[in-house]
């Protein structure tokens, strides 16, 4: 994808986040971020908005250190929380568009340019943050969209892949309120999320998805040109392009596959063959730290 077509994305995203929080209300639990309430959503993301931000706007080239990344958390009060959040995206989406295509400045993942990762992973970021946002909604009105189902994953203290200096935990769930949530992703920016996911995440050492013996999940989009292999191994997790023979092979819509392998949905969508386990291993396992 292109970096406009990212930031098409960013701030579609953006905008449909701030206006469930608005129905949700600032104190909704976040089904899909145990422990979360929709204001830590907002400061998160609030915050991690304006640390990416500033780091195509100054041209940093190191990360910034913790006590200097606190200062783009430090949000208002509830009242002012949402126009806090909005001011943060409004600013993100300005700076990504306006910069240099040659700015040069901190990225921690493959991309072709600083700029095109940050439009990247901020993109994805803030669309897997809306449908959490959405869960939200949805769980305060449960007659609008007919609910969500808690998750049983890791705690907010643990990191879900995004990247930030402050990472909610990935869960699970699966209603109407979360196929509203994903109808406006097209199956190129969904793929392109997986793949952020497995050529750029997972290939790092750090992580808990390892196995011993070895077994291997091979993952292929039914609507998009696209497939991978990961193979999960004692020492970490290997990914190459394309279906192989696997022990687990999932296929699916693209944005299916998005979210389940974000820990967003389930499989109920999804077309499971061979070792089942293998993708439990996923689901329970697949908590990505950002550096």
């Amino acid at each position: 994808m292109e970096i406009k077509e990212h930031l098409s994305a960013l701030q579609d995203a953006g905008v449909r986040l701030a206006a469930a929080a608005e129905r949700a209300g600032v104190d909704a639990p976040v089904p899909t971020c145990p422990g979360w309430r929709v204001r830590d959503l907002l400061e998160h993301l609030g915050g991690v908005h304006r640390w990416a931000a500033a780091y195509v706007a100054t041209g940093r080239t190191e990360p910034f250190t913790d006590e200097e990344a606190a200062v783009f958390f430090t949000a208002p009060d509830d009242a002012g929380l949402v126009g806090w959040y909005r001011e943060g995206h409004t600013a993100l989406v300005r700076t990504l568009r306006e910069a240099d295509p040659g700015t040069t400045c901190w990225a921690f993942l493959r991309a072709p340019s600083p700029l095109a990762f940050w439009a990247r992973r901020q993109a994805h970021e803030t669309a897997i943050h809306m449908i959490d946002a959405e869960a939200a909604a949805a769980a305060a009105s449960p007659g609008d969209a007919g609910g969500i189902a808690p998750s049983t994953a890791a705690s907010p203290g643990d990191a879900d892949g995004i990247a930030s200096p402050r990472d909610a935990a990935p869960g699970t769930g699966g209603s109407a309120s979360t196929a509203r949530a994903i109808a406006s992703f097209t199956p190129a920016f969904a793929a392109d999320g997986v793949d952020e996911l497995f050529d750029g995440f997972l290939p790092r050492r750090r992580g808990r998805l390892v196995a011993d013996p070895p077994v291997s999940l091979a993952v292929r989009a039914t609507d998009h040109p696209t497939a991978w292999t990961v193979r999960v191994e004692p020492g970490g997790r290997a990914v190459t392009p394309g279906a192989d023979a696997a022990d687990c092979v999932v296929s699916g819509p693209a944005r299916e596959l998005y979210l389940m392998l974000w820990n967003r949905g389930g499989a109920e969508a999804l077309d499971v063959r061979g070792d089942r386990s293998v993708l439990e291993l996923w689901r329970e396992k697949s908590v990505i730290v950002w550096s």
